[in-house]
């Protein structure tokens, strides 16, 4: 499965990198809707046929998830799902920019699969091949020196969110505190890429990746509407293929891993992308930085609601 997992990263690297930047595949493809509801464009729907055409000849008997089809299941019994974002940072991709990657998770199919079955994770950066692979009690089996930060302070701390499909002026208020005690004595950013984020903070780059979209939307009045305002009508918050892999990789790196409740992931649903899958995240290099942040996330949370 470890194998399956690399060569089908690779191969949708492949296709994709020859697309960056084009503008052609910034077209929208009207025939598709992307199973989590945001917009498939032509780079997407091209990835979308190697992943099937791969799994076809390399593995018949495997099913797949991707944020495009949904769940595809074979005609027979399926011994495994992968989870697929095979662009995981569409924009920056179309844009050009290093911050986009493939994603791939490998869990048993069973009747309802949780983040805690990922077995194999694997995320290929686009431009420049860099993996990092990670099978769940074995480690990083291949990826650069994880460097994770040690730097426990909000003023210090480089980090990164994600500004897609959410309201901006709602996200800013919750973020307000930890982006103006940040702003000069570290860095903040939006990357465009849930995978590239997180794998920055293994790579010592960032220190943490913040993430509360579905906490807003179930503890705030009123921020459904915003949302799904903003998302054309869909609530566009990460979905398990946008994390699966990616927790993965580091939690076998040692970093902290929870939703914007400080809660484990292990338990979420893997096989979905409505509002009961998506999720929340705080992933942060070290478990003091991690409580720091979400005591900051409580209190914009809080004043949020006014």
């Amino acid at each position: 499965m470890r194998e399956l997992v690399r060569d089908l990263a690779l191969a949708l690297r492949a296709q994709v990198l020859p697309s960056l930047g084009s503008h052609s595949a910034r077209a929208h493809d009207d025939a598709a809707e992307g199973a989590g509801g945001d917009v498939t464009f032509a780079i997407d729907a091209a990835a979308e046929v190697t992943l099937e055409a791969f799994l076809a000849e390399r593995a018949p008997d495997v099913a797949f998830y991707s944020e495009d089809r949904g769940l595809v299941e074979p005609a027979g019994p399926a011994r495994a799902v992968l989870v697929v974002d095979p662009i995981d940072g569409t924009r920056p991709a179309l844009a050009g920019l290093e911050s986009c990657c493939v994603s791939v998770a490998a869990a048993p199919l069973d009747s309802d699969p949780t983040m805690a079955d990922v077995s194999v994770g694997c995320i290929v950066e686009i431009p420049s091949g860099v993996m990092f692979l990670a099978e769940r009690g074995a480690g990083l089996v291949e990826a650069p020196p994880v460097r994770l930060s040690a730097n426990q302070r909000i003023d210090r701390m480089f980090w990164t969110y994600g500004f897609r499909g959410r309201p901006a002026r709602a996200l800013t208020e919750v973020l307000a505190e930890l982006i103006d005690a940040s702003s000069v004595g570290g860095g903040t950013f939006d990357l465009g890429s849930a995978a590239f984020d997180m794998t920055r903070i293994a790579t010592g780059q960032l220190d943490a990746y913040i993430e509360p979209g579905p906490r807003m939307v179930a503890d705030v009045a009123g921020m459904r509407q915003e949302f799904e305002r903003v998302g054309n009508g869909a609530l566009l918050n990460n979905s398990p293929y946008d994390l699966a892999a990616a927790a993965l990789v580091l939690a076998e790196a040692g970093a902290v891993v929870t939703d914007a409740y400080g809660a484990p992931l292990a338990g979420r649903r893997l096989l979905g992308s409505g509002e009961e899958f998506q999720i929340s995240i705080v992933a942060s290099a070290n478990a003091g930085l991690h409580r720091r942040i979400l005591e900051e996330v409580d209190v914009g949370i809080r004043r949020l609601n006014g």
